[in-house]
């Protein structure tokens, strides 16, 4: 079938094993899908390239600012934005095109569900947490936001977008340790950001928010439903909220109290 008057473009760094799936779910609905790697060390730009995307590198500036980046890459003005562990479906797929199968879509920018696929999953379970951030959209009407820990498309004002119907199968966890892994290193960007933009959180919040965040994975997101792994990520998502406090609490801590103390050595050794 014919490609889309549409880009398609993700952001990578080590993702091998999961970023095939992504391109291939995808790859006949374009003629411009593009690839921006900040330094892959297990073969992800050669994979990309392999399955036809243009692999560009940029070094890593944070989330929103590679996502703007990236859409500078791109030759069409209709931007479908995907990560590297997020699947289209079939279904989805079909829907995107017959958005425009009769010319320009009815709206600038549509939201698309984006629902969780836990390990040992095909796919989302029917009460999966699901977002609905805005990932089509024209890029003369709404760009990523600047944000380096936030990612969001910023619409122009007055902009309404539309909702597809399909779902996003974004399979995020590796596995416990590695999500872990992650969170930690998210939790110190989002402790940048803080500072940087010189918020300061209550002191109050180190003590409720692990038991706060694991109730609202839980019991909101309904990880409840998900039986023994469903726990075991609530958890993880609690802690990465809690680490996101307490290391904005230590920097606030050592402002006011200066460097950690070191005693001199003894003289008589």
């Amino acid at each position: 079938m014919a490609p889309l008057p549409l880009s398609i473009f993700i952001i990578a760094r080590n993702e091998a094993d999961r970023i095939g799936a992504t391109i291939r779910a995808v790859r006949d609905l374009t003629d411009d899908l593009v690839v921006v790697d900040s330094g892959s060390t297990d073969g992800t730009q050669a994979l990309a390239a392999s399955l036809g995307a243009r692999v560009i590198h940029n070094p890593w500036p944070g989330y929103g600012p590679q996502k703007r980046f990236a859409e500078e890459q791109c030759r069409h003005v209709w931007l479908l934005n995907l990560d590297a562990d997020e699947v289209v479906p079939t279904a989805l797929a079909a829907e995107i095109r017959a958005l425009f199968a009769a010319g320009e879509p009815s709206r600038p920018a549509w939201r698309i569900g984006i629902a969780e696929v836990f390990p040992g999953e095909g796919r989302p379970h029917p009460w999966a947490y699901t977002l609905t951030p805005v990932r089509l959209y024209r890029k003369d009407r709404g760009r990523y936001a600047p944000s380096p820990v936030h990612d969001r498309v910023a619409l122009e004002p007055g902009v309404k977008p539309g909702r597809l119907r399909g779902v996003i199968h974004h399979f995020s966890v590796r596995s416990l340790g590695d999500q872990l892994d992650k969170l930690n290193r998210y939790s110190d960007q989002q402790a940048d950001d803080l500072e940087a933009r010189g918020v300061v959180i209550p002191t109050w919040r180190v003590f409720v928010e692990l038991p706060g965040n694991f109730l609202k994975a839980y019991l909101g997101r309904r990880h409840l439903l998900r039986g023994t792994y469903g726990f075991l990520t609530a958890m993880n998502y609690a802690m990465s909220r809690h680490l996101r406090i307490a290391k904005h609490y230590e920097r606030r801590r050592r402002t006011t109290t200066g460097p950690d103390r070191v005693d001199p050595p003894d003289p008589t050794f």
